[in-house]
Order: structure tokens, then sequence, then C-alpha cells
């Protein structure tokens, strides 16, 4: 494990805070919505752990850096949050930027708990710095592909755009259908009009679109046309990265966003305390949480309690990872070593495969739990 360069926060002995970085995409191109609701739950528990007195009395505080969406401005951001004297650095949700703010986690010696990145290389080599919470692509894109198979749809179409998270996803579904007897034809949506696309569905005899682009371009515009082309009424769109999950998707979209089933990372019901913490997160985000919402929170929680335990020493914190048993509002929270996986990972988070209620836009129905 490397010497962290610059100074750790364990060398602040004045009482002032402990201080946490967090990531968050909050300005275009970044998928703001997801980020509002990832510092929503990441600042609400930050103030539950004042209310119970802090880290050993001391106030912690979060150091709240916009990434945009932006991988360079995310690893500058990892090296001024170090500068800073933060212990930990946490959050993001943009997979490929997380994955820059990892590299440069590693490479200072800052432990860094990604909150929502899927991205299974989220580093190049095994490290000891990064832990996360969201599963891994690989997992639950599984999932999704079984779940489109129960459903009797082999043929499958994905309309993509040039991206290492786009292409990772769809080498994952192309090899679990393929061996499963589904094919999987890849449109690019920058070489294709969107009447050529409907032609080209058309031609393929695809069963089913994957929407693996951003949101809400080109997503929205492509679900308009796909769902006005009377050839395709049989077509199941569906949105694996989770674009269907936020109210800015059915306020765009209404009826027509309704069932398109997309992966969620939340159980079946939530105990207690994720009921607990729900109401909290909707009373502050002024609508239901997402699971975005929920994976803040938990990351908050972990880091508190590893601080608590372990004190606010960098490597120390870093070592922490595999001791870490901790109540989320998903379950229990421990991180292993999983295979083909290059950090520590929760790998039990829940993974369902759910939909907007085409009856009931406004209600999520669950398809497939994993």
């Amino acid at each position: 494990m490397n010497t962290p360069p610059s100074p750790s926060a364990a060398e602040h002995t004045d009482g002032s805070s402990v201080r946490l970085g967090a990531l968050v995409p909050l300005t275009r191109p970044g998928w703001v919505e997801a980020g509002r609701h990832l510092l929503a739950g990441l600042d609400l528990a930050v103030g539950e752990v004042n209310d119970a007195g802090g880290i050993d009395g001391r106030p912690l505080e979060l150091v709240v850096r916009d990434t945009a969406a932006d991988p360079e401005r995310a690893a500058a951001a990892v090296d001024e949050l170090a500068g800073l004297g933060v212990a930990a650095v946490a959050g993001e949700y943009h997979s490929v930027v997380a994955r820059a703010a990892a590299a440069r986690a590693d490479a200072l010696g800052v432990p860094f708990l990604c909150s929502s990145a899927v991205l299974d290389a989220l580093t190049e080599e095994p490290t000891e710095w990064v832990a996360r919470l969201a599963p891994a692509q690989s997992r639950g894109w599984r999932i999704y592909a079984d779940f489109l198979l129960d459903a009797g749809r082999r043929r499958i179409a994905v309309v993509t755009q040039p991206s290492l998270y786009w292409e990772s996803g769809t080498r994952v579904l192309r090899d679990h259908l393929a061996a499963r007897g589904g094919t999987v034809v890849e449109l690019d949506t920058n070489a294709l009009t969107h009447e050529a696309l409907c032609d080209a569905l058309v031609d393929h005899g695809a069963t089913a679109l994957l929407l693996l682009v951003g949101h809400p371009q080109p997503a929205v515009p492509i679900v308009r046309a796909v769902r006005g082309d009377r050839r395709l009424a049989e077509i199941l769109i569906g949105a694996p990265a989770g674009q269907p999950e936020f109210a800015e998707w059915a306020a765009a979209l209404g009826e027509d966003g309704a069932g398109i089933p997309f992966l969620r990372y939340l159980p079946e019901r939530l105990g207690p305390l994720g009921e607990r913490v729900g109401k909290e997160l909707r009373e502050r985000l002024g609508e239901a949480p997402s699971f975005v919402a929920f994976e803040g929170w938990d990351t908050v929680t972990v880091l508190a309690a590893v601080l608590r335990s372990h004190g606010t020493d960098r490597a120390a914190i870093a070592r922490s990872w595999p001791h870490v048993a901790v109540e989320g509002t998903r379950g229990p929270i421990r991180f292993s070593r999983t295979p083909g996986i290059s950090v520590w990972q929760w790998a039990w988070t829940p993974i369902q495969v759910v939909d907007r209620d085409p009856a009931e836009p406004d209600h999520f129905r669950i398809l497939h739990a994993g």
C-alpha cells in the first residue's frame, strides 16, 4: 500500500471537522437528477452522524465537488480534496468518471468509497484503496439478460453511443445471451436517423431494443420514434442503466416512458431503517427517492462507522474495508474480493428489474429479482 503523499485528516488534532470529499454530477452533461439524489443521501447521513456526536466529538464535514460527468474534472477534484486533507472520498454516479477518480485516489493513497458506478474494471489493477457499494455491471446486466430470456425476448438490438460503459454492457449482454440462444445486434445512434433506426429494428426482427445511450438526449427522442412506429408495436424497449428511475423521465415522456424495464438496486421490501431513511429522503427531495439516494446515505454511514472504529488515518481506513459490518438501508453491508473485480465489493446488493406501470406511471412494478 502506497504512503499518502498529502496530509491525512488524522493530522488535525485541534477539534476541527473530519472532512469527507464528495464527487457528484450536479451540472450538465452529467445526469443532474441522479446527482441531486446522491447528494441528498450523502448530506442526510452527514447530518445524522453529527446529530449523534460526530466522529469522536468532531463534526463530519462534506466537501462537495461537481464532476459534471467529466473524468478529468473528477481526477482534478480528487487531487484538490487530497490537498484539503479529507479522510476519504465518496460518491460519483457515472462509471467512466468514477474510474478516473478511483485511479487518482489509488495513485495518491486516498480511500475512495464509490456509491453508484458499476463498471467492473473500476481500476486497471487490484487496489486496496477503493471499495464500492453498487453491484458490478457484469452481475446486474446478466440478471437483466435473464429477465429478457424469461420474457421470451431473444433477438435483442442495442442502440449505443461510444463509451467504455456502454461497450462493457453490450459485451456482458452478448456473451450471456449467446450462451442461451439469444442474439445481440448493435446499432450506432450517431450513424442512424430515427427513421433508419426503426427500419433496422424491423429488418433484424428485433424483439427488444435496449437504450445504451445518454438521457435525455438521445434516449427520449428514440423512445418517441419507436413508440410512434406501428411496425414496432410489440417490441420491448428496455433501459438497463436506469434512465426511467427518475421523475425527469416520466415528465419528458409521459405514457411513452412507462413499460420500459430498468435495473434498480433495492430490495423487494425495505426494512425499518430503509423505511425511515426513505421517508426523510422523500421530504428532502420533494419526490420519491431513487436507489441512488439510498446509496448516498449508505456511503456516509459506512464511512462514519469506519472512522469511529479505525480512526481518520487514510491507510487505516483502506485497511478497514474487509472488516466493515454495517446495517445499510438495503441490508447488511460487508465488502469482499469478487473474482474479476479490482476493488473491494459489496457483493450482495439487492438487484431488481422494474418498470413504470403503464396503467399508473408513477408506480413501479417489480418484474424480476436477482
